[in-house]
């Protein structure tokens, strides 16, 4: 061989060499996805919340006294449990304390002076009676008996109005009794001290009409919570009250508790006018749950309407269009675009009723660059 033709020879070399890194450096790349097994299992479909509901107290009363006044007693701090009927707190009362004492006496001098009277009204009509029967037998005058008569009739009515002056003086005790009930807050029922506006020895008002102010003490039932959250106008003619449904928590991470729909507003809110809403009241099913509960948490609900056992279903995530997937082959190592007949769906699952078998490769990571059909792929994760 030449030297001609030794050149030519590592000519070529060189062009072939500079072709194959060429070609390396500008191939494409393989697209990395993730894929999921079309399984079987339950698919729900679900209406969640617009935006965040709140669990809420099934009694939660902002109590403050009826009438103004310094807080002399004050039986409470924030977090104390108490019972129904305890004392909460007590406005100075001393003045109506005395007049209380004042109408018992009264009323009392009014029965001893009552019963006076009509003992003197009875032994007055024994008298009458007596000289009523002398009178028949010709024995006593007539002007002495009439006399008698007359004076037992009016000892009677005497007797009666004494009567009617003891009932007179017991209502006024209760009238006194209720002003000074006015002054204390009782508890009205079995509950937690959330919040109180107040300090011993300041001094209270009620609200005025129309000017809302703090209340002095805001009790919270904390046996009993339940969750409110919007729905949008839409998805409300699909729930009904006894629906089981799903709760989530922000304060609980990725926990979920069961729940059962209560109770649906009979009018819609219209506070957004773009996203009209009505509450749906939910409650917890699981009595132990209830003790975890803080009225206030933000919380989300899951309505359930329909479900579907045992069906194949693929991630919601890999679905595009409501009808289309990625599918995975492994053998040709590329991903192939696939229409499918979908069923019933939710955040997390999509129904399969044709077009997908079980264990096929669906891609969830469907918005990464480069994700097109017929494109060559790699699994970078399967999910399980």
């Amino acid at each position: 061989m030449n030297r001609r033709h030794i050149h030519w020879i590592l000519l070529i070399i060189v062009i072939a060499a500079i072709a194959v890194i060429v070609w390396f450096f500008t191939r494409t790349k393989p697209v990395e996805v993730v894929v999921k097994p079309v399984d079987r299992g339950i698919v729900e479909r679900t209406v969640a919340n617009t935006r965040a509901g709140t669990v809420k107290a099934c009694r939660r009363a902002k109590l403050s006294p009826s009438v103004g006044g310094q807080i002399a007693k004050l039986n409470i701090h924030e977090g104390d449990k108490v019972k129904e009927g305890d004392l909460l707190l007590e406005i100075w009362n001393q003045d109506l304390v005395a007049e209380v004492q004042l109408a018992q006496s009264q009323a009392e001098a009014d029965r001893a002076r009552a019963k006076a009277t009509c003992l003197k009204a009875e032994v007055s009509q024994r008298e009458a009676n007596r000289l009523v029967k002398l009178y028949d037998k010709k024995v006593a005058s007539e002007e002495k008996t009439d006399k008698a008569v007359t004076d037992a009739k009016a000892l009677k009515a005497d007797c009666n109005a004494a009567k009617a002056s003891v009932l007179k003086s017991e209502a006024r005790i209760g009238v006194v009794k209720a002003n000074l009930d006015r002054t204390r807050l009782i508890a009205p029922f079995d509950g937690v001290i959330a919040e109180i506006n107040g300090e011993l020895s300041e001094f209270v008002t009620p609200s005025p009409i129309g000017i809302p102010t703090p209340p002095v003490v805001d009790l919270i039932d904390n046996t009993c919570f339940y969750i409110t959250a919007p729905i949008d106008e839409v998805d409300v003619p699909q729930i009904a009250p006894g629906m089981d449904a799903r709760v989530s928590l922000d304060a609980f991470g990725n926990r979920r508790f069961p729940g059962k729909v209560r109770r649906i507003a009979p009018y819609v809110l219209d506070r957004e006018k773009q996203a009209r809403t009505v509450d749906v009241e939910v409650e917890f099913t699981m009595q132990e749950n209830i003790r975890e509960m803080l009225a206030g948490y933000s919380a989300d609900v899951e309505i359930i309407l329909d479900v579907r056992q045992n069906t194949l279903r693929i991630p919601t995530s890999s679905v595009l269009d409501g009808n289309r997937v990625f599918v995975y082959l492994p053998g040709d190592k590329v991903i192939k675009a696939r229409e499918f007949k979908s069923g019933i769906s939710n955040w997390n699952y999509t129904e399969v009723i044709s077009g997908l078998k079980l264990n096929e490769l669906v891609v969830t990571n469907v918005d990464t660059d480069g994700m097109k059909d017929n494109v060559a792929a790699i699994i970078s994760k399967e999910e399980r």
